[in-house]
């Protein structure tokens, strides 16, 4: 037998992925392992790749009334992300799939099409109350896969030809193929773009977030992004006590210099699944560290590894949540960072008329 993760199958070779377990998720009733059954029959390695299903979605407007986040709708042309981040909060997700927040995530995704027509119908609807719209709350919408699907430059077509103000948190460089739509809409008000960055180490953000873009590209996105007139916030998320932490300034200092206007922070989370997956991703590597980070997180959230309530679940508590806002508040001041954003305009918001449709006399 071999001493890999037992939720993997015989001969499944992995490359450039976050996890190394396919645990089920919280809702299967039975779980599923590898065991021995005596023959002695070598497996063929084969790599696990991507696979890309289709859904037909019936709504694309998702709703929330969480206090504490600055959207109450969002869109996501895209459920898992191949990223593969190892901490990412939306991992559970996948368990509403039957399927596992482990390395089904990463791998097992789908895409929505016709989204972007679904959407328009639910903006032209009379009962319609436009407000800013979030994009890539939940997995990121410049993930590999829209180079084929192009989901995520319908959707913007769409909030573009609706006047909707729109923003959009993406770690992925395929936003700068967009800019055309993008630019017009900063223009008038209408945008605002969120751009993740975890660490400036090259060698550990390829270990965290295998499939995303390095640190160094980016920085080469705010720049190409604020030289198109487009306001960016740097997102340093997530903040891993004891891992990332000590980059805080140097973090902020590269954005700010890259043409960042504004940024937020987010503290590790580390939800359901996420928290075995993330334990196991420490253990194999930074066995050196993974005991003082968990115990960082820990102190943050009440001794547990993670706190769900709303205004602590992004922030922690204690002395090591109060040291890294402290830190981020006088760095964000002296380096002149907004740590928020400028309103986005709503007055423009009209649906465009269809063919067919009568035209106003005012």
């Amino acid at each position: 037998m071999s001493d890999r993760d037992p939720t993997l199958l015989p001969g499944q070779r992995l490359r450039a992925r976050g996890a190394a377990s396919n645990a089920v998720g919280r809702f299967e009733p039975q779980a599923r392992v590898r065991v021995d059954d005596g023959w002695d029959i070598a497996e063929d390695d084969r790599l696990v790749r991507t696979e890309i299903s289709m859904e037909r979605p019936r709504s694309a407007l998702s709703y929330n009334r969480s206090p504490d986040l600055p959207f109450d709708r969002s869109v996501n042309p895209y459920r898992g992300c191949e990223h593969g981040c190892i901490y990412c909060f939306a991992r559970p997700s996948h368990a509403y799939l039957n399927l596992s927040p482990g390395l089904d995530f990463e791998t097992k995704l789908i895409a929505r099409p016709g989204i972007a027509d679904v959407l328009a119908g639910e903006l032209r609807a009379k009962t319609y109350r436009v407000a800013t719209v979030a994009l890539g709350t939940n997995t990121d919408p410049y993930q590999p896969c829209e180079t084929e699907h192009l989901l995520m430059r319908q959707v913007l077509q769409v909030l573009s030809d609706f006047g909707h103000p729109t923003a959009i948190t993406t770690k992925g460089t395929l936003i700068e193929r967009d800019i055309d739509i993008l630019a017009p809409m900063a223009a008038k008000g209408l945008l605002r773009v969120g751009i993740s960055v975890t660490t400036l180490d090259a060698g550990l953000s390829r270990r965290l977030e295998p499939r995303a873009p390095t640190p160094a590209r980016r920085l080469e996105v705010i720049r190409r992004l604020a030289a198109a007139g487009i306001p960016v916030r740097a997102m340093i998320a997530p903040v891993i006590p004891g891992l990332t932490d000590p980059e805080l300034e140097p973090l902020l200092t590269a954005c700010r210099d890259a043409g960042a206007q504004g940024a937020s922070w987010i503290a590790l989370r580390l939800p359901r699944e996420v928290s075995p997956l993330f334990q196991d991703w420490l253990a194999q590597h930074v066995p050196d560290r993974a005991a003082k980070v968990m115990a960082r997180v820990r102190e943050m959230h009440g001794g547990q590894d993670y706190d769900a309530q709303w205004g602590r679940r992004m922030r922690g508590e204690g002395v090591w949540a109060d040291l890294i806002a402290q830190r981020f508040d006088k760095a964000a001041a002296r380096l002149g960072l907004a740590k928020a954003m400028p309103p986005l305009r709503c007055d423009l918001f009209a649906p465009p008329l269809r063919a067919g449709d009568q035209l106003s006399l005012f």
